[in-house]
């Protein structure tokens, strides 16, 4: 009851206001991933080093701002491909109305114009945010895309596609958003890690070429 009670809540509020609905949900869905994502890299030093790793709230932070700003977008982006790539055909002149049977054409053109249009975009964004929230200076942030961009891709690619086509093909509009950020906690452990371990490994290399010789 509890659940079905929280999902009307959204369904009222996505009707009434989609914009800030998309906005928080993205937004502390984003949160949750950096925060498994901590916790995660804090386990993982312990072992190796014995020792603690403070909670990096401002980070949790920086991915609650971007989740904030990106909802709304890819909300606005699930509408456009929802109209431009109708998965259900009208009627035929016997059976008037829409068609139950969904168009795999139609199914294959959404995931690929998500993958190669959206996918590049979000990544880009996400790394030139992150960034400039990081206060990185501009040479910072295109060695940032150097290192990260390409493999970020490239694994987004292998694990997208998939979640993709079950989001596009079983989810109403309203929940496409929030099924992809609930699928993205785990992406965004991804990238919270290897925006991490980037970002320790410019630290490292700052420290070292500051070190007296």
């Amino acid at each position: 009851m509890a659940t079905l009670s929280i999902v009307r809540l959204y369904r009222h509020s996505f009707d009434t206001h989609p914009n800030i609905t998309l906005a928080i949900t993205a937004a502390c869905l984003n949160s949750l991933g950096d925060g498994v994502a901590q916790f995660t890299e804090k386990a993982m030093h312990r072992k190796d080093h014995g020792d603690y790793l403070h909670y990096d709230f401002e980070r949790t932070l920086r991915f609650f701002c971007f989740g904030f700003a990106i909802g709304p977008l890819l909300g606005r982006w699930n509408g456009f491909l929802e109209k431009r790539f109708p998965l259900r055909c009208p009627g035929s002149w016997h059976s008037p109305g829409v068609s139950d049977k969904v168009s795999l054409k139609a199914l294959s053109k959404r995931v690929a114009c998500d993958q190669l249009f959206m996918a590049p975009i979000g990544l880009a964004l996400f790394l030139g945010a992150m960034g400039i929230m990081e206060r990185r200076s501009v040479s910072q942030i295109s060695k940032k895309f150097t290192d990260l961009y390409k493999p970020a891709l490239a694994t987004n690619w292998q694990v997208w596609p998939v979640a993709q086509l079950i989001n596009f093909r079983y989810m109403p509009l309203p929940y496409r958003v929030p099924f992809q950020s609930t699928c993205g906690v785990f992406w965004t452990l991804y990238l919270s890690l290897l925006n991490a371990r980037e970002d320790g490994n410019r630290d490292k290399n700052i420290a070292l070429h500051r070190t007296p010789s």
